[in-house]
């Protein structure tokens, strides 16, 4: 709180702070911070200051002193460069690390004021936002959540809205259209959209590039849509509580100023993103009637915002109340959900369903592997929720007993997404944000290119999200190189936090999906072929293990001291195998390597990896993809037996003798190099 202030003003104030006076002081922070880090975007948040301040004041179910409360209601700022005004509504309400001083430190290396808002440097920040679109589509996953687990554990337990502002540039990006669409297809009524309307991108006037009637546009995704004066603050308030009557979800479409108080930028994209210079703040402090100095704002306007974040206490207090009353199993059940615990007798079902397939040693498609460990998974962890993007009978995502999340029925637990890659992926991440929902999804490893921006996030905010990613290489032939993987793996494979599996029979995959499943702290994607591949892991011994925990193993030992080392991941892993009975035929004893996820084979110790992948011998490596990123196994002096370009269009076979990926390809760049 300050000291120094206006003796007028404040006498005022501490009769009552006015809205005028509240919003200001969310100018004034945001205007300061970034003139002081002399970096960043002041003038979304001063224009959209009265919308949030009526949000904040008058409709957010929210508890500052307990920022984690699952009850709470969401906030998303989707147009995460304005990340001042959400950092100044934590301040000002009353969140325990949001200081003044982490104000000041505004995008300073160390501070939890970032840019541009970053899920876990401080309570409150509900997901990372800046990608434009991401924060809606984050949103609908988030109101989805809410209404599946409802529909699970009752309204008296989950009853919250999401509450998004976006802007101009988030309705150009076409993730939040997809995701829009799709929350207008299954009405979910307690999503709200304010659109920041101020008409206004980096370029300069939107004109330059969109005319687009959003109000139009969103009323034929079966949205409810308004649009106010947004420095109406009554008008404003009045169109909130329109929205939370409405039985579809919400946009209003918010005219506002950009800089709003600044004297001579506000309106223009000046204001975007950079400060606005000593004296537009100067004329600003004038214009806004706010005389105090930077970061100093009334002891009776803060107090007036500290009441706003405590009043979700008495709702909070009654929904604890809820909660206790509720049955022992059902409460431990929500409790368990909530806090990402996955029940017991998860890892046992893995290993009677491994049990199950050392016996009856499938040669099938590792898609339908997959398909089949979800079937015994899905069971007995209630919280994952799977879909497709409409491709639910190529992916095998949707168990036997799995009905369909609908409109007015949010009892099922598989999601048909549509075409909708990116929203898919972009939602299921507000999905796991939102928590007590483990999502899984599933669409052509090749299209991962249209979800990326989205997995990024994933592996960003550490989110347990599951990507199913099927047809994934030329195995799957005849739709041709549009639809054949080729640098996907490599470009999955460097980015951080990610964990990629590609198992090569139908026990790895059954490993693959417990380490994908028990992975808490980033997404994992499970790559798999459209084509049959025989049973390779055969043992029943090593059922006790999951040998493709390490990330890689010896699957086969040589006869003799190896003089080669074959390593193969997925389909692959069959041809390094007959390469290797064709090379020990010829006296040269050579092992196998089956390498599932080469993040976990990194994780090792190095006398694991050295034991593994041999010494003083000859590498080479097979995999139906382009070779970046081997060399760190098979060294300079290894060889590679994969793609070069792209692929063709033909029966995988053919494709495979066409691209010279065969057993006698890796026995000759074994030999070539003995």
């Amino acid at each position: 709180m300050s000291v120094g202030r206006s003796a007028t003003l404040d006498k005022r104030l501490e009769m009552q702070a006015d809205h005028n006076a509240m919003a200001n002081a969310l100018r004034a922070l945001a205007m300061d911070a970034v003139q002081k880090a002399n970096s960043g975007h002041p003038g979304m948040p001063m224009g959209m200051a009265d919308v949030a301040t009526v949000l904040f004041t008058r409709f957010i179910k929210f508890d500052s002193a307990n920022p984690n409360w699952l009850d709470r209601d969401r906030f998303v700022l989707s147009a995460g460069h304005g990340s001042m005004l959400l950092y100044s509504l934590l301040y000002l309400t009353g969140y325990a690390d949001m200081t003044i001083a982490q104000i000041k430190n505004f995008r300073q290396l160390g501070s939890i004021t970032a840019g541009h808002p970053e899920y876990g440097h401080a309570t409150g920040i509900e997901t990372t936002t800046g990608p434009l679109g991401q924060g809606i589509a984050n949103a609908v996953g988030m109101a989805l959540a809410e209404r599946i687990m409802a529909a699970r554990f009752g309204d008296d337990i989950v009853d919250h809205r999401t509450w998004v502002i976006a802007g101009d540039g988030d309705l150009m990006e076409g993730v939040s259209h997809e995701a829009a669409s799709f929350a207008g297809h299954l009405g979910l009524a307690k999503l709200t959209v304010l659109f920041d309307d101020n008409q206004i991108s980096i370029d300069g006037e939107t004109a330059l590039s969109v005319s687009d009637d959003q109000l139009t546009r969103f009323t034929a995704y079966g949205w409810d849509v308004s649009a106010v004066d947004g420095h109406n603050e009554d008008a404003v308030a009045t169109a909130i509580e329109a929205t939370v009557a409405s039985d579809q979800p919400s946009l209003i479409a918010c005219r506002t100023t950009i800089g709003y108080g600044a004297p001579t930028k506000a309106g223009t994209a000046a204001t975007h993103g950079a400060a606005l210079g000593e004296d537009e703040v100067a004329g600003a402090r004038k214009k806004l009637d706010w005389p105090h100095p930077p970061f100093q704002v009334p002891d009776a306007v803060v107090e007036a915002w500290r009441e706003a974040g405590g009043r979700g206490s008495v709702p909070r207090d009654a929904w604890t109340g809820r909660l206790t009353a509720l049955d022992t199993y059902t409460r431990a059940e929500f409790e368990r959900a909530i806090n990402g615990q996955l029940p017991d007798g998860w890892r046992q079902a893995i290993a009677e369903h491994k049990r199950e397939l050392f016996k009856s040693k499938p040669a099938r498609a590792t898609r339908q592997s997959s398909g089949a460990v979800l079937e015994a998974l899905t069971k007995l962890v209630p919280e994952m929720i799977g879909g497709s993007a409409d491709l639910t009978g190529s992916v095998n995502t949707r168990p036997k007993t799995f009905t369909a999340v609908e409109a007015g029925n949010f009892m099922g637990r598989y999601i048909n997404w549509g075409v909708r890659e990116h929203g898919m992926a972009a939602a299921m991440n507000g999905m796991a944000l939102h928590g007590g929902i483990i999502p899984y999804a599933g669409t052509f490893l090749v299209f991962t290119d249209y979800m990326r921006p989205s997995l990024r996030l994933s592996a960003l905010m550490n989110q347990r999200v599951i990507y199913v990613m099927t047809h994934d290489s030329i195995g799957l032939g005849e739709d041709g190189p549009t639809h054949q993987p080729i640098e996907h793996l490599a470009s999955l494979r460097a980015m951080p936090n990610v964990t990629v599996f590609r198992p090569a029979d139908a026990v790895e995959t059954a490993e693959c999906w417990e380490l994908a499943l028990a992975n808490e702290t980033g997404p994992s994607v499970i790559v798999l072929t459209r084509q049959s591949v025989p049973a390779l892991r055969v043992d029943v011994e090593d059922n006790a293990e999951n040998s493709s925990a390490r990330g890689g193993y010896v699957l086969a030992e040589a006869n003799g001291e190896a003089r080669a080392v074959l390593l193969a991941t997925g389909s692959e892993v069959s041809v390094a195998l007959a390469a290797r009975d064709a090379l020990q035929v010829d006296d040269v004893p050579t092992s196998v390597v089956s390498l599932p996820s080469w993040e976990l084979f990194d994780q090792q110790p190095d006398d694991y990896r050295a034991g593994v992948l041999g010494n003083g011998v000859v590498r080479v490596a097979v995999e139906a993809a382009i070779g970046m990123g081997w060399e760190r196994y098979i060294g300079t002096d290894g060889g590679f037996v994969g793609m070069e370009g792209f692929g063709a269009s033909a029966p995988a076979a053919d494709l495979y003798r066409h691209f010279n990926i065969t057993p006698e390809a890796v026995a000759i760049a074994v030999r070539a190099r003995l």
